[in-house]
């Protein structure tokens, strides 16, 4: 049961809208604002860096906290599954009719907190998709199918690899789209 508690938690957790409610505070909206993603990016958009990058820092620490809440509450493998629920969460807001965010920043807190190899290993293979195709989206989807395979390589263990692919998962179902939009 504490493993769903987790779960639940994180989910919870990575669900609260930080750039709408940003966004509102400055009377913007932001699902229709820029590209309409309740996201950092589009928050450093349209209500400019400082805003932004708040947003990104508690995005940041959705994962983060998810993770440790989980481990606090269930045991390392409640660490794994909220902060894989944190990045659904914000991929897949209830709050906003399940719209959300890329899932990104979450992903990365998590990351940090559990393996920050997993972040080393994709920040490589954006730095190297990015270089070698001068695109933003693409580099990102790529970087984010990466993960599992960054686990297996860096020989982090079947609950990481689980945990990279729980992650992989809506990050990149989030980006697929945009494969085609930095083709254009």
């Amino acid at each position: 049961m504490a493993l769903w508690q987790a779960a639940a938690a994180g989910y919870l957790l990575g669900s609260v809208p930080f750039a709408v409610l940003f966004g509102f505070l400055q009377r913007k909206n932001l699902l229709r604002e820029g590209s309409g993603n309740p996201g950092a990016l589009n928050a450093i958009r349209v209500l400019g860096w400082v805003p932004g990058l708040m947003v990104l820092t508690l995005d940041l620490a959705k994962g983060f906290l998810a993770v440790a809440y989980g481990e606090a509450m269930a045991s390392y493998a409640g660490a794994l599954v909220a902060g894989a629920a944190a990045v659904w969460g914000h991929a897949y807001m209830p709050w906003l009719g399940f719209r959300g965010g890329k899932g990104i920043a979450p992903a990365v807190g998590a990351a940090l907190a559990v393996a920050p190899s997993l972040v080393a290993g994709g920040l490589v293979l954006f730095a190297a998709t990015w270089l070698g195709t001068r695109h933003l989206y693409r580099a990102s989807l790529v970087a984010a199918a990466g993960l599992p395979l960054v686990a297996l390589i860096g020989k982090s263990g079947a609950d990481i690899a689980l945990f990279a692919l729980a992650l992989a998962f809506p990050l990149v179902i989030k980006q697929r789209k945009d494969w085609s939009r930095a083709r254009a």
